[in-house]
């Protein structure tokens, strides 16, 4: 069996933005992905109760790639990395979708510095030896969708949209200058209109499939 940990921020926890609460199992991403990859797995091992792939969701509302916030705690997407990193071991891949809540107008956020957040990340990830016989997992680097207009979180991430916009090159070349796998999120899902940060269903099926994909050519 294989592991698959899925890093990332409330969209990874399953936030369904038109109720507040949490997209069943059956539709938030990972568990998606999870169905996906073992539906193409070779032999008797493509069955759910046997599965030849594992895939693990830690998604948490709020994380950050790396900055401490003042206003909701305990976010921090780095220094929380290890210890889950050990609790899953071994682990094959990771897909970190991170650096939508690093938008928020209290970090005084620039373009660059959002990407480099999640780099440093994933270097610590592939640093880690978390993955089979402590060599480094392989990790899927995903830029997460541009963010909308919406009056739903405007209060918390303000005027976030144009520079949402300017992160896919940014995580296109930093996650090529330390050999991560680089997923533009954005090419294949729109964040939902219902609040400006979120994914709607669809999005989330479709996410697992951009994710499959990569995860199948590995």
């Amino acid at each position: 069996m294989k592991t698959i940990l899925c890093y990332g921020d409330s969209n990874t926890w399953g936030y369904n933005p038109r109720t507040q609460g949490r997209y069943d199992h059956k539709t938030r991403w990972p568990m998606v992905l999870k169905r996906l990859l073992n539906e193409g797995a070779p032999g008797s091992a493509a069955s759910l109760d046997d599965p030849y792939w594992w895939v693990e969701e830690e998604g948490l509302n709020g994380r950050t790639s790396c900055r401490e916030d003042p206003v909701e705690g305990d976010k921090n997407g780095l220094r929380q990395l290890i210890p889950i990193l050990e609790s899953h071991k071994p682990i094959d891949v990771v897909a970190v979708m991170l650096g939508t809540n690093d938008l928020k107008p209290r970090f005084s956020p620039l373009p660059y510095d959002i990407a480099r957040g999640v780099q440093r990340l994933v270097i610590a990830i592939q640093d880690s030896r978390m993955g089979p016989g402590n060599t480094s997992p392989k990790v899927i680097m995903i830029c997460p969708p541009a963010t909308v207009k919406s009056p739903v979180f405007e209060r918390v991430f303000g005027d976030s949209i144009e520079l949402s916009k300017k992160l896919p090159p940014l995580y296109s070349t930093l996650a090529a200058e330390c050999g991560a796998i680089y997923l533009e999120a954005g090419k294949y899902i729109e964040t939902s209109a219902a609040d400006g940060i979120h994914l709607e269903a669809e999005g989330h099926r479709k996410l697992a499939e951009a994710v499959a994909e990569i995860v199948q050519k590995l």
